[in-house]
């Protein structure tokens, strides 16, 4: 469920560059299907604003934007 709505924020944070499916299929960083750091930056928006976490702009922050079953693990810890 959380991995599903993580991979529908992705496409819609990258205008459909990367579908949801493609996010969902993927064994390659998201950054290599086609989110850009500007779409990084709207999943970030998405992301808080939707699960309620704070995502860090550390480098280990941003390398958790390029892997979806990262990002379901994270907004699942209390």
């Amino acid at each position: 469920m959380i991995k599903q709505r993580l991979a529908e924020l992705v496409a819609e944070a990258s205008d459909n560059a990367v579908t949801a499916q493609e996010a969902l299929d993927s064994a390659v960083p998201l950054s290599a299907l086609g989110l850009t750091s500007i779409g990084q930056m709207r999943l970030v928006d998405a992301i808080e604003a939707e699960f309620g976490v704070e995502v860090e702009l550390t480098d280990d922050g941003l390398a958790m934007l390029d892997d979806l079953d990262r990002l379901a693990a994270f907004v699942a810890v209390p």
